[in-house]
Parts: C-alpha cells; structure tokens; sequence
C-alpha cells in the first residue's frame, strides 16, 4: 500500500498537472477543441507547401508562404490585441474562428476543383494569418479568467501538450494523407477539425472587457497604451527581449535541409526527422511537466531554458551524428517549452486584464516573428560562412545575448511567482 501511494506522489509530481482540466470544464472544453483543430491547422500548413511547389517547382515560392503571413501577423497581432481589450473575447474568438474554417473549407474546394493558382494561396494564407493573429491574443487572454491565476502554469503547460502534439502529428498525418490519398483529404479534414473549435468557444461563457478607459476603442493609441505598459516593467518586458534573443540566434529550421545531407548525408527523410524533433522533444517535456507548477522563481527558470536551448543547438551544429544531432534538437525544444510555459505565465500574471489582449498580440507578434528573422539570420550567415559555423555561432551567440539580457535586467532573474499580481476578476467555472 505505501509503495504505490509513493507511486502516485512520484507520478503526479513528475506528470502534467491536470487540475485545470479537472475544474474548469470551459478551459477543458476549449483545450480539447483547439488542440484537435491545430492537428488539421499543421496538416494544411503542409498541403499549402506540397502544392505551390507542384504548381511552381520552386523553393523560393514555397518560401514565400511564411513571407506573406507575417506582415498580417505584425499589423493584426497588434490590432488584434487592442481590439481583444474592448470587445468580448468570445465573440471575438468565436467570429474569427468562424472565418478561419471558411478559409479551410476555401481551400479544400480549389484543391478539389484542379484550381492551379500560387496567386490565390498567397491570398487564403495572408488573410489565414490576419484572423489567427486577432483570435489568439483573445483566446490566450481569456486563459486566467477560466483558470485563476494559481493554475497558470499547469494550463499553459497542458497548451504546449497540444500545440506540441500538432507540430508532430499534423505533418506526418498530412504527409501519408497526401500520397495515400490527395491534397483535398488534408484540407477537407482541417475544416473538420474546426468543428470542434467552434463547439468549444460556442460553449464559452460571456466575456465582456473590464477595466480600461470607459468608451475606449481599439486603434493606434490603444496599442500604444499597451507598449506603455511596458516601460519600467522589467518581467514583462524580458518575456519578449530573451525570447527574440533566442529565436534570432538560435533558430537553425532554415538550415535543417542543408544540414540533413552535409551533416548525415541524408535526404527529405533526414529533414523530416530534424524538423519535428524539437517540437518531440517539447511535447515529451509538457508531458512531464509536473515540477513546473512548484516553481516559484519563474524569471530564474526562463534564463535557465535559454541558456539551455542554446547550448543544445551548439551542440545540434556540432555533431554529424544523426542519432545526437535529433536528441539536442529534442532537448532544445523541451528547453523552449518551459521558457514559453513561464513566459506566458509572467505576462498574463503580470498584466492586468484590461491590457492582456494588447500584450498577448506582442506576444504573438514576437513569437511568430522572432523565427522568421531567425530563417534569414541563420541563412544569412551560411551564405557568408557554411552551415555548420551559422548554427553553433547561433547557439553561442543565443547564450552570451541571455547572459547579457539577465545582467541588464536583473529583477528579472529574481521575479517569483508569489509577486502580488494585478487586482483579478472572479474565475469564470462554467
């Protein structure tokens, strides 16, 4: 009896602590839906590839289908987050998703009809960008209203589970749905999957703004009310300095094609395997990411998995080891999963909900930005050198930038999870 009560304590402290799931049916319910649906999101993300380089036959092409997305990320994650501060968040997250599962439905009927166009991808990706750049600072904003502020840690490691999950899982489904299959099985099962999206926001209760300028209305000096808000505030302002930092420099996807044939001669089975490992790896860590909720200095544990991370790409640069090469990578990414679990921990801790729309947009602003500059960075510098000086030179320069950030911002590394946070709204536990 006693040896399987010591079972249960090691497991639930080593496992990802569920309590979020267990009492707030609403977080449970949205969890649940978005995970299915970012599983068809990455599985389209993957047929929009295969298929502008079947029409075009150009890598450059494919290339820029990440460039057309981000500047709507930028101008809507911003406007996005202001407009997710004045309005109800569950409408808001319920609409866009709406019209997100529109452009999936879009997409699945030009795939369907033979519709050879590079033109009319380009515009369903950018106006797919502009809506998931309005419906995430709402839905990640909402996140402590279901939850409370104690159980933050637990439900942003469970969303790594999921968002982890489909980085793994939707490229290999899409991939044996494309050549068991077609293209029209990917797209038709994403707008599948938004289903139940849909059926999870639609669920949601009510969430109208609080707080804020009575009469305020999202624009320019609304996201500029939010930037504000930064100045002086040294937690939340390193959520985003060390994550670029890390990103910039430590960011090596853009070389994995290169690195597959020069380091392992191997082929778009090699790339395959370097490119879902660090989002393995990060899935395995929210798994077990038990120990996390008892952390008390988050701002520590942040510096600490950027440090991390970027030893392991130094590492991932300089091993011609297949077998090494995908474990660092694998570490990395579990080492970025407790950054972003923290991170987001301190920014909806940190915020008050009034301006959580408006920080959750540069959030996903510096998120979803800091990699693509890091595909150029990284480019860059093996165009100038080779692959393999870019990505340790990446990986060195990540950890001496982290190092430099924790001394410039000291209060940082000493921010705990204990700090009284903003006045709170009541849980919402529908």
């Amino acid at each position: 009896m006693e040896s399987r009560r010591l079972i249960v304590r090691v497991a639930r402290s080593v496992v990802a602590d569920v309590t979020p799931l267990r009492v707030s049916p609403a977080y449970r319910r949205l969890w649940f839906g978005l995970g299915v649906n970012n599983i068809g999101q990455q599985m389209t993300a993957v047929a929009v590839a295969v298929q502008v380089f079947r029409i075009t036959g150009s890598s450059f092409a494919v290339g820029l289908v990440g460039g057309v997305s981000l500047v709507p990320l930028i101008v809507f994650g911003l406007y996005g987050g202001a407009v997710a501060d004045v309005m109800d968040r569950k409408i808001l997250m319920f609409w866009t998703s709406l019209g997100l599962a529109l452009l999936s439905a879009g997409l699945f009927v030009q795939s369907a009809l033979g519709v050879r166009s590079v033109w009319l991808l380009y515009l369903i990706v950018a106006l797919q960008s502009g809506l998931a750049a309005v419906n995430n600072p709402a839905r990640s904003a909402a996140i402590p209203r279901l939850v409370g502020i104690d159980l933050l840690p637990a439900a942003n490691a469970l969303q790594q589970v999921t968002f982890n999950l489909g980085f793994t899982a939707g490229p290999l489904l899409a991939g044996a749905l494309i050549a068991l299959v077609n293209l029209d099985a990917a797209y038709l099962l994403d707008f599948l999957s938004f289903g139940a999206a849909l059926y999870a926001v639609f669920r949601l209760p009510a969430m109208p703004p609080v707080g804020g300028t009575p009469g305020q209305r999202a624009g320019f000096a609304s996201v500029l009310e939010g930037l504000r808000f930064l100045r002086g505030r040294q937690a939340v302002l390193m959520t985003f300095l060390i994550d670029i930092d890390a990103m910039v420099f430590g960011m090596p996807r853009a070389l994995f094609p290169a690195a597959a044939g020069l380091f392992y001669a191997g082929g778009a089975g090699t790339v395959g395997l370097l490119s879902a490992a660090p989002a393995f790896g990060a899935m395995v860590g929210a798994t077990l990411s038990g120990g996390l909720t008892r952390v008390r200095r988050q701002g520590l544990a942040v510096i600490a998995a950027v440090l991390v991370w970027g030893l392991a790409i130094a590492g991932f640069g300089l091993t011609s080891v297949l077998w090494l090469g995908v474990l660092l990578l694998a570490i990395a990414g579990a080492a970025d999963m407790v950054s972003s679990v923290f991170r987001t921990t301190i920014l909806q801790t940190a915020t008050p909900d009034a301006l959580r729309g408006r920080l959750q947009g540069v959030f996903l602003v510096v998120v979803g930005g800091g990699p693509r500059l890091g595909d150029v960075e990284s480019g860059s510098v093996a165009s100038l050198t080779n692959e393999r000086i870019s990505i340790v030179s990446g990986g060195i320069l990540c950890v001496l930038g982290a190092a430099l950030l924790a001394l410039l911002y000291p209060s940082f590394a000493r921010y705990r999870s204990d700090t009284p946070p903003p006045p709170e709204l009541p849980l919402i536990m529908e």
